[in-house]
Formats: structure tokens, sequence, C-alpha cells
């Protein structure tokens, strides 16, 4: 599945170097629909511009506080001069939305061309296929071919 978000310029251009690879969300309805796998098309709001970057890991916490005790500022988009402060967030979420949902931080891996994004959609519908039309032992087959 893919999702759109939208990113001030300075944290696409720090995800675009490679050097974010966390995106911090508040845990909402829309953000749970987000699985480990798929693709995330980040535009930036400033120039329109699009990159797109697969999701491979997901992580929950009840606050924006707990998100940033576990990763280096760098992979939440702070530069090394940067003080990394948890109260940032405030500025797109308001506190009883964090406590009414949590948050949600996405790892995330982003594809080099948009050849590399179709080979990953390729590869998910030739994997869903398997699994409603054959067997397990070729579904399996398949899956080691894809790997």
């Amino acid at each position: 599945m893919e999702h759109n978000m939208n990113l001030y310029n300075d944290a696409f251009e720090m995800i675009k170097l490679k050097i974010k690879t966390i995106e911090m969300r508040l845990n909402d309805e829309k953000r749970k629909k987000i699985k480990i796998g798929d693709i995330i098309c980040f535009q930036n709001i400033k120039t329109k511009d699009k990159i797109y970057a697969k999701v491979i890991n997901l992580y929950n916490f009840e606050s924006f506080d707990e998100l940033y005790k576990q990763f280096p500022k760098t992979a939440l988009g702070y530069k090394d001069d940067e003080d990394a402060n948890p109260s940032d967030m405030l500025e797109y979420y308001s506190i009883d939305q964090i406590k009414k949902y949590g948050v949600l931080g996405i790892e995330i891996s982003l594809f080099e061309s948009n050849k590399s994004r179709r080979i990953h959609y390729t590869k998910e519908l030739l994997k869903d296929f398997a699994k409603e039309n054959l067997d397990k032992d070729l579904q399996k087959n398949i899956e080691d071919i894809l790997k």
C-alpha cells in the first residue's frame, strides 16, 4: 500500500540525503493503516518534489519524549549542532492529540530510483498473486526467488 505525507523542506532534504531515517507522526487512524513493507510518498510542501521510501519498521510510543530517547537525533531529522527537543512536536500536534493517539516512529529506507520502486511493487504483486492462486509449496518457491 502507498501512503502520502507532506513534509517541510528541511525534513524532506534530510530524508533525501538519507540522514533522517525516522519519520515521527501522531499514531492516528491514518497512520494505523501503515504496515512494514508499505511505500510512503513524501512531498515537499515548498517545491512539490516527491521521494519514495519503504517502511522497514514501526515503533509505537505513548509520547514523543519516549520516542526521542530511543533514536539518535540525526535519525529524527536534527542536525548535529541542534538540540533535539520533544516539545518541538507541539508545533504540529496538541498534547491532547498525543495523549489520545500516542505517537509513531516510522523507520524508512529511501528508494534509489523509480525503477527500484517499480521492482518492489512487482514483487509484492507476485507474492499476493501466489498467496491467492497457488499451493503452499509454489508460494514458498516464489517467495524464495523474490528474496
